[in-house]
């Protein structure tokens, strides 16, 4: 998807996993919330007033198809946040078009993460400063092994299903 900026945030060291053309800047410390905010925080300070979308990387199935519409110039007129609610009450995306670190303070701070109702949290929020958000699809995050097996059977197409076949057929009982 094009992008002028791709940060990723990640506490740990960055593999040969990550394709060219990202940014990796540490993870701050603290719980989720602030964890969040500081990475809305580190997207905002060298492009100020530039929109900014946050993605779980526990949502392997997200196709770029999703983000295009959402995000093309016609549909972002008039736009200050977008939302994609998760399945089990979470979010897995959340978008600011003027990100700021005191409006994602603002935000997130105090949402209680992990919970079925860490979405339903954050959309009065978001609902509480004003904004007028666009809500993106729902998806399912991948939080346990029953999550990846629905996802990969909801995207059979992807590597996240391809891998976890092949981990699957690893792990089954020899004959």
């Amino acid at each position: 998807m094009p992008a002028g900026r791709r940060l990723l945030v990640l506490d740990g060291e960055a593999g040969r996993w990550l394709p060219p053309g990202w940014e990796v800047v540490p993870q701050s410390g603290g719980g989720l919330d602030e964890r969040l905010a500081a990475a809305f925080a580190h997207a905002a300070r060298p492009a100020p007033g530039t929109p900014a979308l946050l993605v779980g990387m526990d949502t392997p199935h997200l196709d770029t198809a999703v983000l295009a519409e959402a995000f093309s110039p016609a549909r972002r007129a008039g736009v200050d946040a977008w939302y994609g609610p998760a399945a089990d009450g979470g979010f897995w995306a959340l978008g600011l078009a003027r990100p700021t670190e005191r409006l994602a303070r603002r935000l997130l701070l105090g949402v209680p993460m992990s919970t079925p109702r860490t979405g339903d949290a954050l959309l009065d929020r978001l609902t509480a400063e004003g904004l007028t958000t666009v809500r993106l699809p729902v998806m399912t995050d991948v939080d346990t092994i029953r999550d990846a097996r629905r996802v990969a059977a909801d995207a059979p197409h992807t590597g996240f299903a391809a891998r976890l076949r092949v981990i699957d057929t690893a792990s089954e009982p020899a004959g």
